[in-house]
């Protein structure tokens, strides 16, 4: 997600100028005129850009939920706006968040919407935040719309930091593994090999595994900087091809198919699909903005795509399940629920029901999923030193044998 710099004028002839976080250009655009802004100059903030809902090198998901919270107490509390803000800006922890909450401030002061000053600052504040905002303005809830963005924010780094559990383990393992067999092949092995051809005479008296682990050996000696660079250029080759359209589809789709953590993926997509949304219906966003704002923060090429034909079915008078139940992403159980919420009049209930089990599901699968790769990483790691560590080991048998 980049950061974009507008100069621009609204319907009132008014100029403003701001910055819009959008991953294009074209669509920093089409946001600003669904502002109603006729814009004079966008240009892209390098540097810029955000991780969910915090952003900036200072400013984290943290920081904005405890504003979040802290913020629709006072409201709640009968506070003045402003009073908050400026009570907020000077105690928060952040500096930088607290000098981001001034501004606003400032800006509120000076005749802006809350959301309109929340949309002047896309490294904290998401286009999810800053249309409930909108919504709870006018129907009169922030208070209420702030605690439902609160929740809606704890859950979703609840969900991150389960994601992140679930693919830190096996990536820590893994790299343990990598760092200690090259160690054994590029500075123990080598000694090894040395003691051993002085007394066997050649690789021709050596075992069978034995060579082939020297041989291993030798190769990665003389062709560690080669295996270094080409590493790093398959590193850089695959972000760069994530990086374009179809490389971030091919990949996303890819990573719904891999055992186990697809189906991983694919309930996190569902549940935040689902807790967005019902989010969004809640606090008086339309559907169609919402569905919009849903596809935008999905984090998957295939799960975006598809939310989008949600909208375009929508738009054209159909429902919102018709599209969804010709995708292999969302399950049967949660299109058929979609689709008695949308008969019933009651969608947001029905989502904010299907977010909250497949919360419990995510919960499941990752417990599930650290189970089974915990033996499989020791079993991979164990077999793969115990060669090397018997390979060293059959020339000292050998030569014990004969001596015997």
């Amino acid at each position: 997600m980049a950061t974009f710099a507008y100069v621009g004028r609204t319907a009132q002839g008014v100029t403003r100028k701001g910055e819009v976080a959008a991953k294009t250009k074209e669509e920093a655009a089409a946001q600003l005129r669904q502002q109603r802004i006729a814009v004079s100059s966008l240009q892209e903030k390098k540097g810029g850009g955000r991780f969910g809902f915090g952003g900036g090198p200072n400013v984290t998901d943290r920081d904005v939920v405890i504003f979040t919270r802290q913020f629709g107490t006072m409201i709640n509390a009968g506070l003045p706006l402003i009073q908050c803000l400026e009570i907020l800006s000077t105690q928060s922890e952040n500096k930088a968040f607290g000098k981001i909450i001034g501004e606003i401030k400032l800006d509120v002061e000076g005749g802006s919407t809350f959301a309109d000053a929340i949309r002047k600052k896309p490294k904290a504040f998401d286009e999810l935040y800053a249309n409930m905002i909108h919504a709870g303005e006018i129907g009169g809830l922030l208070d209420t719309v702030l605690v439902r963005l609160a929740v809606h924010m704890e859950k979703a780094m609840k969900l991150k930091a389960q994601i992140k559990s679930a693919m830190v383990y096996p990536a820590a393992i893994l790299g343990v593994s990598v760092i200690v067999i090259s160690v054994l092949m590029v500075w123990v092995i080598p000694i090894f090999a040395k003691m051993f051809l002085e007394m066997s005479g050649g690789k021709a008296g050596l075992p069978g595994p034995t060579q082939l682990v020297i041989d291993a050996s030798d190769f990665m000696q003389a062709n560690i900087l080669y295996i270094a660079v080409a590493g790093a250029a398959g590193v850089s080759g695959v972000k760069k091809y994530y990086a374009t359209p179809k490389g971030r589809y091919n990949m996303d789709k890819l990573a719904l198919k891999i055992p186990v953590m697809g189906d991983l993926i694919r309930k996190a997509a569902v549940a935040k699909f689902t807790r967005t949304l019902g989010t969004l219906i809640t606090s008086g966003v339309p559907i169609l903005e919402g569905l919009s704002i849903t596809a935008k923060t999905s984090g998957n090429k295939v799960v975006e795509e598809v939310i989008v034909g949600a909208r375009s079915s929508i738009s054209e008078g159909k429902t919102v399940a018709e599209p969804l139940s010709k995708s292999d992403v969302f399950p049967k159980m949660v299109i058929h629920m979609i689709s008695v919420g949308e008969s019933t009049g009651a969608l947001d209930a029905m989502l904010s029901k299907i977010a909250d089990f497949y919360d419990e599901e995510v919960d499941a699968a990752v417990a599930s999923l650290t189970a089974l790769l915990e033996p499989m990483m020791m079993v991979f790691l164990g077999t793969v030193i115990g060669f090397i560590v018997i390979a060293m080991y059959l020339p000292i048998f050998k030569m014990a044998s004969v001596v015997g």
